[in-house]
């Protein structure tokens, strides 16, 4: 086969991965947990349930098995066959009787585990070309569920990938409410699709990681149904994720509302012949892929997530490619108020910043990110830590963009960085929550958990004002501190979180360059403007 090196990137990431799927799922035949995927729960035996979430995974082996990509030394071995049916089964088998599955806790009948788990098993019988009347049945029963039932807060890819899983299930039992019910699911995403900046909501604002995933999961299922009334939404997504693909080749961050660096690359391929800016994405990501600048989500709760997605772009690899360089676009400040985001691109300098965040921003040339902040976080004399990158409706946002300057500012309040910890007592008492409440009404509880570990804030009185002004590739950023604060400690992060979200805080070239800036003393102590600057050197003053 001849090879493609820059389609080929996408089949050699996706190969470093197979021995660590494979050291993760149950390959004994007579075990109880055979073809469980959840090594915490068979193996380690640290997890009280099987989370259903694991059972994706049977989808990077069915594609390794079937399909002869370059490398794929799997190719056609009866064992991954086997152990991917063998994951289906054990899914159906560790499944509550409606077909629902947990993800975090006992009876949380979870949408995006279930959605994430059936799309993949679903996919994966039809990769295998495998027949199996109770598998059907079942899957009909996860289907069904999705029909009846949906889940709190407001996240577009669940939706979309909820569709997606939906559609599968009619391609499998023929049955056409699975369809309509699939026309439903893309319905309410596109819904909480922004007209104009063509975003996708995620809890409170826009997050350009999961807007490729939602991108990705409605290129599926346009490629699937042929529905060409998808293509003027996903076009509007793709040229809003065109603004986050920085001139390194690294690709978003904290400044989203869900803190992700996520990048799935196969919905681009499919777009591509289409959507010519969709090509030009992917290949601004893969020049940054090779020279180590994308982002590795690789713990044995998040790697297959991606593993399958590479395999399927490289099989819909587009081979017209456009002429055109990402990066080669001529200098402009985009400010999208409904997302609170700002970009600009001046003398070879990127400026992306999240100020419905308070101001959090990166600033990167075409060899690496200069400057990653993720806006102040301090330690008051009482102990509370406190932080000003949440997102947040009620801060007030500026913005003024003329004559090659933007002017970008925030003032809103410091709030109270939660950290809420496992305890062997609060376990006990979650768990008795989780087989009494939460058996009988889990997206009550869903929503409570939502609230107090994602979109629940506790805002002090302390103000904050942060302004940054863009000119000429140079940044200059000034914080407004309270005097009556007395910080006993004040820093400007470059990787801090503080709200809950699985697929964030992850390994990024960014976190470990970028360092934690410590305000000055006289600053943390009185208050005062403190005030850095970024010159064309790049480096702050």
């Amino acid at each position: 086969m001849e090879r493609a090196p820059q389609r080929d990137l996408f089949a050699d990431i996706a190969m470093s991965y197979v021995p660590h799927l494979i050291g993760l799922v149950d390959r004994n035949p007579f075990s109880t947990t055979y073809g469980c995927f959840d090594r915490e729960y068979w193996h380690y035996r640290t997890r009280d349930f099987a989370c259903g979430m694991s059972q994706e995974f049977v989808l990077p082996l069915a594609l390794l098995y079937a399909r002869p990509y370059p490398g794929n030394r799997w190719f056609g071995l009866e064992r991954m066959r086997d152990l991917a049916l063998a994951g289906i089964h054990f899914a159906c088998r560790a499944s509550h009787p409606d077909g629902t599955c947990d993800d975090y806790f006992p009876w949380e009948r979870a949408m995006g585990a279930l959605a994430f788990s059936t799309y993949a098993a679903t996919e994966a019988l039809q990769v295998l070309a495998h027949e199996d009347d109770r598998l059907i049945e079942f899957f009909i029963r996860r289907g069904d569920h999705l029909l009846g039932h949906n889940e709190s807060g407001r996240l577009s890819n669940h939706q979309a990938l909820s569709a997606l899983a939906l559609y599968n299930i009619f391609q499998l039992s023929g049955e056409d409410r699975f369809r309509l019910g699939a026309e439903n699911r893309v319905e309410l995403a596109l819904r909480w699709q922004h007209p104009e900046e063509g975003w996708f909501q995620e809890y409170e604002g826009a997050d350009p990681g999961y807007q490729t995933c939602s991108v990705d999961f409605l290129a599926k299922l346009w490629k699937k149904s042929g529905n060409d009334s998808l293509l003027d939404p996903l076009h509007r997504a793709v040229k809003f994720c065109a603004i986050f693909l920085h001139p390194d080749g690294s690709y978003g961050g904290e400044y989203g509302s869900r803190n992700t660096y996520h990048y799935y690359p196969h919905g681009f391929e499919l777009l591509a012949p289409r959507i010519p800016l969709a090509a030009q994405l992917n290949d601004a990501w893969l020049d940054g892929a090779a020279k180590g600048k994308r982002y590795y989500n690789d713990d044995d709760r998040m790697i297959g997530h991606l593993a399958y997605n590479w395999l399927q772009a490289w099989e819909d690899y587009c081979p017209q490619r456009p002429d055109e360089n990402l990066h080669d676009r001529p200098d402009f400040i985009r400010w999208l108020p409904e997302a609170g985001l700002a970009a600009a691109k001046s003398h070879g300098r990127y400026l992306v910043a999240g100020m419905k965040k308070g101001g959090v921003f990166k600033l990167l040339d075409a060899q690496r990110c200069l400057v990653s902040d993720t806006g102040l976080i301090g330690e008051l004399p009482d102990g509370r830590v406190v932080v000003t990158h949440l997102h947040d409706e009620n801060n007030q946002v500026e913005a003024e963009c003329r004559n090659g300057t933007g002017i970008f500012l925030v003032k809103g309040t410091f709030t109270v960085r939660s950290q809420k910890l496992a305890s062997p007592f609060k376990q006990i008492l979650f768990r008795l929550l989780n087989l009494s409440l939460g058996r009988f009404f889990p997206n009550l509880l869903r929503a409570m958990l939502q609230k107090l570990l994602i979109t629940g804030k506790k805002r002090t009185s302390l103000p904050f004002e942060r302004v940054l002004t863009f000119s000429e590739g140079c940044l200059q950023v000034i914080d407004k501190i309270p005097p009556q604060a007395g910080f006993r400690r004040l820093s400007a992060s470059s990787d801090a979180t503080s709200i809950y979200v699985a697929a964030s805080n992850v390994y990024q070239e960014s976190v470990l360059n970028c360092p934690w800036i410590d305000a000055p003393e006289s600053v943390r102590q009185e208050g005062g403007d403190w005030v850095r600057k970024i010159g064309k050197k790049g480096k702050e003053s």
